[in-house]
């Protein structure tokens, strides 16, 4: 009888642990000491886990051409932040391939001494931004929740809880946690022309904004920092173009030579953006490098 009662017992805590192991478990502590950039996965179990990011791009703030303007605000906001000090939530909009991104790794690199930390969120895991929070509130460093290439379709969960982070909790918004956000549209949903029809007009004349355009721009005002990105100029582009080109060892004289054909370069993709600047310097270096 105690056999199998024993028997009975133990194939009951193999089936408790195979339920426990398909239910979405807790956020747990990562090992901060693993690394200064974190991302964020959600596995087909449901269970979230952040995990080290091995190999952090390298980018530094002077690599970062043409964009001093926006540099200077990130700079500052970010240095206020690690300093103790109020800071905003930042949402960088505008052309695609200007250094939005690279810019907020930039600054990872510049102040991850001093305590600053990056959690990468994809769009699609940002309903479990407030778990995050929680596991980081009562860290001593400083964290930027970093979401790029931000934008919803209707009816996505994860604009509410973002919405709720930034400001609407009822909770108080956590000190050392800031959100970098990056699109290439200001409004972060998108609007339609038949939504003006919501609008309605009063006998007087005044004019009631609709509701449902109210709720569309209601995110983006959410981040206190705007900060805009604008399509390169052809002395811009070059500029960055040497910049890249500098950076990869290429000798000033083939630096000047390279101009001609960075503009084909630039015609072909159709784009004078600093990731297409970034794209022809990588191969005209690696082409220099195979003929030398």
């Amino acid at each position: 009888m105690d056999d199998r009662l024993n028997h009975l017992l133990a194939r009951a805590e193999q089936l408790i642990d195979r339920i426990e192991s398909v239910l979405p478990q807790p956020l747990s502590q990562p090992d901060w000491d693993a690394g200064i950039a974190f991302r964020y996965r959600k596995r087909s179990s449901g269970h979230g886990t952040l995990e080290p990011v091995r190999h952090v791009a390298t980018i530094h703030l002077s690599d970062l051409q043409e964009i001093d303007v926006q540099k200077d605000k990130i700079r500052r906001n970010t240095e206020q932040f690690i300093n103790g000090k109020t800071a905003n939530n930042v949402l960088l909009t505008g052309a695609r391939g200007t250094g939005k991104s690279s810019l907020i790794k930039a600054c990872l690199q510049e102040f991850a001494s001093r305590g600053l930390r990056l959690i990468e969120v994809d769009k699609a895991d940002l309903v479990d931004l407030p778990d995050i929070v929680d596991v980081v509130s009562d860290r001593p460093e400083k964290f930027i929740v970093f979401c790029d290439d931000l934008s919803f379709e209707d009816g996505e969960p994860g604009y509410k809880a973002l919405k709720s982070i930034l400001d609407g909790s009822v909770a108080e918004t956590t000190a050392n946690v800031l959100v970098y956000a990056t699109s290439n549209r200001r409004h972060l949903l998108p609007e339609y022309m038949k939504e003006n029809l919501s609008y309605t007009h009063t006998e007087d004349g005044e004019v009631h904004p609709g509701e449902v355009v109210e709720e569309k721009i209601s995110l983006s005002e959410r981040f206190g920092l705007w900060v805009s990105f604008y399509p390169f100029t052809q002395d811009e582009y070059l500029v960055i173009v040497a910049q890249w080109l500098q950076s990869f060892g290429v000798a000033p004289a083939d630096i000047e030579a390279a101009r001609p054909e960075a503009l084909v370069w630039a015609l072909e993709r159709g784009s004078r953006s600093g990731r297409v600047a970034f794209q022809f310097a990588r191969d005209f270096s690696g082409r220099a490098v195979t003929a030398s």
